[in-house]
This record gives C-alpha cells, structure tokens and sequence, in this order.
C-alpha cells in the first residue's frame, strides 16, 4: 500500500511535466497578425513539434483564412503557409458570429478551415478547461 500511494504521489507530480505542451492562438485582425503568427506558429513546431496547436480567428483575423488572402505589404499568400502548417497538426477555426455579423459564408474560405459556433467561448473554453495557453501574435 505504501509503494502504491507513493507510485500515486510521483505521477501526479510528474504529469504536468510529461504532458503535452498545447496554446491557442488568437487571430482578430489578419492585416497585423497574419504573417507574423504563422511564423510565430511555424517556429514553435520547430522547437517543439509536440505541441497542439489550435488557431482561432473571429472579427477581421477570419480573413486570414478566406480564399485568396495574402499579407498585402509582401504578397505572400497565406493558403499554402496554412495548408503546411495543418500538415503539421495545426487546427485552424472560424468564428460563425463572425460569418453572420459580417454576412460571409464558409464556401468563402478554404478548405483547411474548420467553424466553431463562437470564437470568444471556443478560446475561453480550451484555457479553463483543457489548459491551453493563450498566445496573441
């Protein structure tokens, strides 16, 4: 009994630190975030390329994902820096408030994007309940 309370007693110490690194980034303005957070993205798979990631967009950062979209100062399109990085395990989300409030549709995006009812509650959610860090590039 005494070498199980102890097993017991070492792994719940040593769980954090075995577990899975896991961050969700916060896209709501494309223009000033899009490039500068896929290499944020890119760089930390580089370095750890364990960790879950799950980026999601509402508000102007849903362009970042809509077909066609490129960082306008060195026009570099996005699609194939997304499409590499969901190669990679990388979730990419949409805001549906963000649709209906701006009158999109999902055939407007690419195919790499997935939808969630609400971006704000998605990102609450993966911080308080399944502990993902919060990065804003």
């Amino acid at each position: 009994m005494k070498k199980l309370s102890l097993l017991l007693l070492m792994c719940l110490h040593l769980g954090p630190l075995l577990a899975q690194d896991k961050v969700v980034y916060h896209f709501d303005h494309s223009e000033s975030q899009g490039l500068r957070g896929l290499r944020n993205i890119r760089n930390q798979l580089e370095a750890a390329p364990d960790t879950k990631i799950i980026v999601v967009t509402h508000a102007q950062g849903v362009d970042l994902l809509m077909q066609g979209a490129s960082d306008k100062a060195s026009k570099i399109e996005y699609a194939p820096l997304i499409s590499d990085l969901k190669g990679k395990g990388v979730a990419f989300e949409v805001c549906e408030y963000t649709l209906k409030n701006r009158g999109l549709s999902k055939d407007q995006f690419i195919l790499d994007a997935d939808f969630t009812p609400s971006g704000v509650v998605r990102m609450t959610r993966l911080q308080s309940k399944e502990g993902f860090a919060y990065l804003k590039p």
